[in-house]
């Protein structure tokens, strides 16, 4: 579940139920004991016995959906989490068998992009969980400057999806690799939200799927009436969160966060061996009562964080940010955003806030009249960028900008060019209709210049080339860039990643803008990449593009993943590292990387 899910369920939550007195992560609470029986679920582990593991064993594994095999690597010594079979309570039979019956009947998933045979098929398939465990560098050796841990997110259902299913509505696991002296350690968990522990407990799926279970009306009134019936039967109580906290990362306040816009941030921390724990959701001293977007921007000179909510109610969005230390200042309403919209990400500059208001909001027309979606495009709408100060009290200097065109999933880096203008780079998705099918949209890179005197707005193209999570130096937030590293090689008709491009954003003249590229290779693919300074918090080091892009790779042939560290300003982005990995990582969104004395603080 990655955007926008927050517009529609956070509104179900309640603000007093949900507000803390301290600023700590609220525990996640127990879920809600049934009056009937449910058996009980047992986690067992092995631990690994020696550091370093031999070569890894290949074995066949069947895909349930296709029946059709995979190879997939094996480590002797990796454990995997094994579960007691759970014998499920009358109620609970009763809902899956009714669950079953509108999945078979009333709703079977006829669009490939909501088909799980075809959504978890591959490196997408779901993978248990992995205790920490030591891996090989295989070539070369890791840079001094990767002291600490590479974490990224990305769906993972704890169970396979009996229905419809998108590749957004996965539970959220997270995958970090520590490094130390030169040593790399493995570790993925599942975030272990309330969600995560209700459906564990009863054994199976237990709320519907956002993205991919509300299609047509005669679907959506029948998972919304066996939704509310569980809720009534004591499985779930929604008060507790409905998230799936699979999107993304952020280290804020001396606090590292899973986020996703369905519910609240979900504090975690990693152990000394590079175990990953959850702590719990975080409310910010009861003043973050809903939920708030999985993309929040920190201001590397300030220390200042930014970030906003969608509603499905005026205000549909709210602006707010958090001081260094975490303390959450008061929210900017901003009701000029007069309907439901889908800003999934945004950007800040030194001066301004600016957010996107693109063609993608609710449409229950089409989807009680058309048998579509929720969500889909409003295509009679005119896109818009918002720019508001930093430091606003209300949204009275708020100023609206028509952009025709021009609808952003990620946002690159903004900066203000001049006293009163300001540069947006993202990349642009067309058509606006296949946003959500990934196998079908086109992401070429934009330029937006917008002069806040005279309201002028112009665009040039940067790239045409298929690319999205582009990432830059960190270290650069806010200000003038030059260079951003993107995800290439999605226009086959595929949604996996099969390169890395390196940008130059400079200029406004029309030319070839990529200096560097390293493609994968026949069946590997990759991820969102992730720069990593050479020396961060160094303000004397004049190149920007000194540093690492690093991020995982899978090779298909061959069922193996490795953790790739690339050297930035090289041409061909030459790797300098590679680090054999205990077993597959699935392909994920998006991830960061912590530095060991920031982790060290948590």
């Amino acid at each position: 579940m990655d955007a926008f899910s927050l517009s529609c369920l956070s509104t179900l939550q309640y603000p007093k139920l949900l507000s803390t007195t301290s600023n700590k992560p609220t525990t996640i609470p127990s879920p809600p004991t049934p009056s009937f029986y449910v058996s009980s679920v047992q986690i067992e582990e092995k631990k690994p016995q020696q550091k370093t593991p031999p070569p890894p064993q290949i074995k066949r594994q069947q895909n349930p959906f296709t029946k059709a095999t995979t190879t997939i690597p094996r480590a002797p010594l990796a454990s995997t989490t094994t579960r007691r079979r759970v014998e499920p309570s009358r109620p609970t039979t009763l809902f899956n068998t009714l669950d079953d019956f509108i999945n078979n009947f009333i709703d079977r998933p006829l669009r490939p992009s909501l088909d799980p045979r075809y959504v978890l098929a591959d490196n997408f398939f779901p993978v248990d969980e992995l205790p920490p465990t030591e891996c090989p560098v295989i070539e070369g050796h890791l840079p001094s400057c990767l002291n600490g841990a590479y974490i990224r997110n990305g769906p993972n259902p704890q169970y396979l999806p009996r229905g419809p299913y998108h590749v957004f509505d996965g539970d959220g696991m997270l995958h970090s690799l520590r490094i130390s002296g030169g040593r790399a350690t493995l570790c993925s968990r599942y975030v272990k939200t309330y969600k995560y522990y209700v459906e564990r407990t009863a054994g199976s799926p237990i709320l519907p799927n956002l993205f991919s279970g509300f299609h047509g009306l005669t679907a959506s009134l029948a998972r919304v009436a066996l939704f509310m019936a569980r809720v009534l039967a004591g499985e779930f109580n929604p008060v507790h969160g409905i998230g799936v906290a699979n999107t993304s990362l952020a280290f804020l306040g001396n606090q590292l966060f899973a986020l996703c816009e369905s519910d609240l941030p979900y504090a975690v921390q990693l152990t000394p061996d590079g175990d990953i724990e959850t702590i719990g959701r975080h409310d910010f001293d009861g003043k973050l009562f809903m939920s708030m977007t999985a993309h929040p921007k920190k201001d590397p000179d300030t220390g200042e964080t930014f970030a906003f909510r969608c509603g499905l109610r005026p205000p549909c969005l709210t602006f707010f940010r958090f001081n260094p230390d975490g303390s959450k200042q008061p929210d900017v309403p901003i009701f000029s955003m007069t309907r439901p919209s889908f800003p999934h990400d945004f950007a800040i500059t030194k001066k301004y806030a600016i957010f996107p208001d693109i063609q993608i909001g609710i449409n229950p027309t089409e989807m009680i009249f058309g048998g579509g979606s929720l969500f889909g495009p409003d295509l009679g709408k005119v896109p818009r960028v918002g720019v508001i100060p930093r430091g606003a009290k209300d949204e009275s200097e708020m100023r609206w900008f028509e952009v025709p065109g021009f609808n952003i999933f990620h946002a690159i880096n903004a900066w203000d060019e001049e006293e009163d203008v300001i540069v947006m780079i993202a990349p642009n998705i067309t058509p606006v209709e296949h946003m959500f099918d990934m196998n079908l949209l086109h992401a070429s890179v934009e330029k937006v210049r917008i002069d806040l005197k005279t309201g002028m707005v112009m665009r040039f193209t940067v790239s045409s080339r298929n690319m999205d999570f582009g990432v830059i130096n960190p270290g650069y937030v806010g200000r003038e860039t030059r260079y951003s590293y993107l995800a290439a090689g999605m226009g086959d008709g595929s949604k996996k990643i099969s390169g890395v491009v390196k940008l130059d954003l400079s200029g406004s003249e029309h030319r070839e803008r990529t200096v560097a590229c390293r493609m994968f290779g026949e069946g590997c693919y990759g991820g969102e990449p992730f720069f990593v300074a050479r020396e961060p918090g160094n303000s004397h080091v004049e190149a920007e593009d000194d540093g690492y892009v690093v991020t995982f790779m899978h090779d298909e042939n061959i069922g193996e993943s490795k953790f790739l560290v690339m050297d930035a300003k090289s041409p061909s982005l030459e790797i300098v590292a590679a680090v054999k990995l205990p077993r597959r990582v699935p392909y994920g969104f998006h991830g960061l990387f912590v530095k060991e004395s920031d982790l060290k603080h948590i």
